[in-house]
């Protein structure tokens, strides 16, 4: 189960990767691939090795709304010597103002359907309270009170922010993990900002002289439970660097009981769709 929160980490903040550039209200088209490795585990993890990929594929733009696809397959080694594999598909759509969006997932151990989750949210009224129709696992209606973004909402705030100088953002977010029932408190810090050109990673992909001539900030968020799961301590947190285009590197995934770490292996950048 510690696996599935993990997992649950890449749905909420994988939208952040796409995010508008400087000075403009676009969102930047891009597909990137990341290996995944276990970067640290404490006595009660009962981890001793992860290995995996992450494919994530953003594409829209903020008049015709935003479509994230992606495909996270890992390999989990026990200390006891056993062996699993995961895959996590997650396919997400989200109005470009940010008042619909529709979420589907599945979540599949070895070759067995483990997790199916799908929904849509609708935010309405004054109050931005948010109406959740779940169809999978189990149908049921969620009345979220308001302020809650959803996660392009939430990309763009920390963006915002840091295009800004401010240094921290507090905000409720919904993403549909949790078989569609979980809001999360989240905390993000921002470091300072990074020249175009500073602190270049030691290994190079294709297309990623691209973020050679863009600034960055590392990113720092925590993620905490909500309502009756509510701990004073993050469930999760999430490092990484994040370029002004979008792109996100030097990914770092603190569970607690273990961490994995995510390198970006593989980028190729979209040309903008424009608006009809």
């Amino acid at each position: 189960m510690a696996l599935l929160g993990v997992v649950a980490v890449w749905l909420s903040v994988v939208p952040a990767h796409a995010l508008a550039q400087s000075g403009a209200a676009k969102l930047v088209p891009h597909r990137a691939v990341y290996e995944m490795t276990l970067d640290g585990t404490r006595p009660a993890s009962g981890i001793s090795g992860v290995q995996g990929r992450m494919v994530f594929d953003f594409d829209g733009s903020g008049c015709e709304g935003y479509t994230m696809n992606m495909r996270l397959v890992t390999r989990i080694q026990a200390q006891s010597g056993r062996s699993s594999i995961s895959d996590l598909r997650s396919s997400t759509w989200e109005q470009g103002a940010g008042k619909l969006y529709r979420f589907n997932s599945s979540y599949y151990l070895g070759q067995t359907l483990e997790e199916s989750t799908r929904g849509n949210a609708e935010r309405s009224g004054s109050d931005g309270q948010v109406k959740v129709q779940v169809s999978a696992p189990k149908a049921k209606e969620l009345k979220l009170a308001g302020p809650v973004l959803f996660p392009t909402q939430h990309s763009l705030e920390i963006l915002a922010a840091a295009q800004a100088g401010k240094k921290m953002l507090q905000a409720r977010v919904y993403d549909g993990s949790s078989k569609g029932s979980k809001v999360f408190a989240t905390t993000t810090f921002i470091g300072k900002r990074l020249e175009p050109g500073a602190k270049l990673p030691s290994k190079r992909v294709a297309n990623d002289d691209i973020l050679e001539k863009l600034v960055s900030w590392p990113v720092s968020i925590s993620y905490f439970d909500t309502g009756a799961e509510a701990k004073e301590t993050p469930a999760y947190q999430l490092d990484f660097r994040l370029y002004n285009n979008g792109v996100s590197r030097e990914i770092l995934i603190d569970y607690g009981d273990f961490s994995i770490k995510g390198v970006l292996s593989a980028l190729e950048i979209r040309p903008f769709p424009g608006c009809k």
